[in-house]
């Protein structure tokens, strides 16, 4: 399998204190990992020191992908623009012309389920659910081969943030994209991924991976169910995965 990212030795320090360190991690092109860990440890920093909105302090990103997109837990939409310019802003921003940018953001918010007629609301208009589908055809309509997800779904019903759940599986599978998913629910992760990595408590590494049998999309919900449970109840790597030290969140 091809390599999408690497991370070797990555450290970030904020206001003098180490968030993260000794991160190392490696993904192929086309596989979705899941980055799992309790609150504070340091998930998010990691996504950003990936994605090169923050530079580390020590160690090496290497991205080996043409493009990535982003979605984060809120979607970020701005407020004065409709859906259709909320999506199709990333191609403005390229200088796409107007008549192909049109193009793929019909293409993306079909994608994501959204009709012609919602790409006319403006955010406030939109339910929650949508804004997200929004916010994730925003990420697709660059046509990247990456994409970071920062817990996208944390504040959605469970409901919602199955739909969503779906919704990430089919574009992955349609578009064949690798990502970095962010997330503390093991459900979620094991339903998304092919492969799951666990922080260490205190944002010291990565302390251990598991991989997850089958493809996603393709595994039923008793074997996902008992997969987790199992990890739960057996396996010492996600004994403090629901630690929370709200001292630690930056």
């Amino acid at each position: 399998m091809e390599t999408a990212l690497v991370l070797e030795g990555v450290e970030h320090a904020y206001l003098g204190r180490t968030v993260v360190s000794g991160v190392d991690m490696r993904i192929g092109a086309g596989e979705i990992t899941a980055l799992v860990g309790p609150s504070g440890c340091g998930k998010s920093t990691v996504a950003q020191i990936a994605s090169g909105l923050i530079e580390p302090s020590r160690g090496r990103v290497s991205r080996l992908y043409r493009r990535h997109g982003m979605v984060f837990q809120e979607p970020r939409l701005l407020a004065w623009a409709t859906a259709h310019d909320n999506i199709a802003y990333p191609l403005r921003l390229a200088a796409t012309a107007r008549r192909d940018r049109s193009r793929r953001v019909a293409a993306a918010a079909a994608r994501v389920s959204l009709e012609p007629a919602d790409l006319l609301k403006y955010p406030v208009e939109l339910s929650g659910g949508m804004r997200q589908r929004a916010a994730i055809a925003r990420a697709l309509v660059v046509e990247p081969d990456f994409i970071y997800f920062d817990e996208p779904f944390t504040a959605l019903d469970a409901a919602l943030k199955r739909r969503m759940q779906d919704l990430v599986i089919m574009a992955a599978g349609a578009a064949r994209f690798a990502a970095l998913f962010i997330t503390h629910d093991l459900m979620e992760a094991a339903r998304i991924a092919h492969r799951v990595l666990v922080m260490d408590t205190h944002g010291r590494g990565i302390a251990g991976e598991r991989r997850v049998p089958g493809e996603p999309g393709a595994r039923s919900d008793e074997a996902l169910y008992r997969l987790t449970d199992s990890w739960h109840r057996d396996d010492p790597l996600f004994r403090h995965i629901f630690d929370v030290d709200e001292r630690r969140i930056p």
